[in-house]
């Protein structure tokens, strides 16, 4: 294979992503993993309206919808005993005008991205690469990577970080723990778990519990009852220990307070959360996107969001730089653009969804929370219910703009 004009490394969702719409333009790509295959837990699943829009151009919504993909019907809070607060109703879900929010788990996304890609001559994918160091001149950029056949340095003229939160690419550039933000104290447990939650007079397709101790999350992420419940633990513990404390907070979170044998548990996963930016997104020939430049929490339902938009603009620098239609200073104003619709709209959307759920008097949050407040306006409202799409579109750029004329 040529020297492909774009490595990059990363084979998650936004890595794939990327790798298949240049790849679709004929772009020659390759695109490295340090796994030996894909990644297959579920991980998120919410794919807010502008990331929509990236996977329409990408040409894979007919494949999702095969997978299982579907239109969720809102988000509401609530209070522990199920009391209904405020809700949003979900973009395309009773207009169908409207690019739609979907719902399908992250390894079902992955392997629909790999089947497409591996029908693209231009795009080759080699696991087991893992990447040590990276360097680069006027003419190109290269990384170090261990092989199966030894340690190779391998070259192209740009090459983009989609290395996730621990990102070996935005190391190299700014060190170990130059990841400027701050971790939650909060401790996470993301389970997917099969409970009726229907029969308890959760109707909403996603649900956001509110209190002081026993806050948690409840969203439908499939067809079949699997639900993914996401919850506030003690910091600090083990994972054996989170795990043997897993019977009595479900016991005391969902509606029904059930026993073990009344739900089943597909997968249980630990984590802490950040709200990080990376300095720069852009290094000379070497650019990040997605948890490789930024992360939030995921309350918010923009952290996925985020990371697709990312890679949807970079693909137009790209290509536009491909084709001759812009220089590399695009470049420069996808670093600018990117940062800031992270740090002024993702970052405080998320951030106060988290602060909500656990901050907040549920006695008094529809008096106190003016975000509750503007939820409730949007009920009896279409205008402040557009407004509140509006603010989400917002996550959206068009660098084709930039492009010469």
């Amino acid at each position: 294979m040529p020297l492909p004009f774009i490595l990059i490394v990363g084979a998650g969702p936004s890595g794939l992503l990327l790798a298949l719409m240049l790849g679709k333009k004929g772009i020659p790509v390759r695109l490295l993993e340090a796994a030996v295959s894909l990644d297959n837990r579920p991980r998120a699943t919410h794919y807010s309206p502008p990331a929509v829009y990236e996977l329409r151009r990408a040409g894979v919504l007919d494949d999702m919808e095969i997978e299982g993909s579907f239109i969720p019907n809102g988000a509401c809070w609530r209070k522990l005993n199920g009391e209904f607060l405020a809700g949003v109703a979900a973009p395309g879900n009773n207009d169908d005008d409207q690019t739609p929010m979907l719902c399908l788990p992250l390894n079902q996304l992955n392997r629909i991205l790999q089947r497409q890609i591996d029908r693209l001559p231009h795009v080759q994918i080699l696991y087991s690469h893992k990447v040590t160091g990276l360097g680069q001149d006027e003419g190109k950029a290269w990384v170090d990577v261990e092989t199966p056949s030894g340690v190779q340095q391998l070259e192209a003229q740009f090459i983009v970080g989609c290395d996730g939160a621990n990102s070996q690419i935005r190391r190299s550039l700014f060190g170990d723990w130059e990841f400027p933000g701050f971790t939650w104290d909060q401790q996470i447990v993301a389970t997917n778990t099969y409970y009726p939650f229907e029969r308890h007079g959760f109707d909403w397709d996603s649900n956001f519990i509110i209190h002081p101790e026993h806050w948690y999350m409840a969203a439908r992420i499939s067809d079949d009852g699997m639900w993914r419940v996401t919850y506030g633990e003690i910091p600090g513990l083990s994972f054996d220990e989170l795990k043997s404390r897993q019977p009595e907070r479900f016991k005391a979170l969902l509606p029904g307070s059930p026993n073990p044998g009344d739900y089943k548990i597909a997968s249980f996963s630990p984590y802490k959360v950040h709200q990080r930016l990376a300095k720069k997104m852009r290094v000379g020939r070497f650019l990040l996107a997605a948890d490789a430049a930024h992360l939030c929490n995921p309350f918010g339902g923009l952290g996925l969001t985020g990371g697709i938009v990312d890679v949807g603009g970079l693909y137009d620098c790209l290509a536009g730089i491909y084709t001759g239609e812009a220089d590399d200073s695009i470049l420069d104003i996808y670093d600018t653009v990117r940062r800031s619709k992270y740090d002024h709209l993702i970052n405080p959307v998320s951030t106060a969804n988290l602060q909500l759920l656990f901050g907040q008097n549920p006695e008094t949050a529809l008096e106190d929370s003016e975000f509750l407040k503007t939820c409730k306006k949007a009920e009896a409202s279409p205008e402040v219910a557009s407004q509140q799409r509006q603010g989400i579109d917002a996550l959206q750029y068009d660098f084709r703009q930039h492009y010469r004329k």
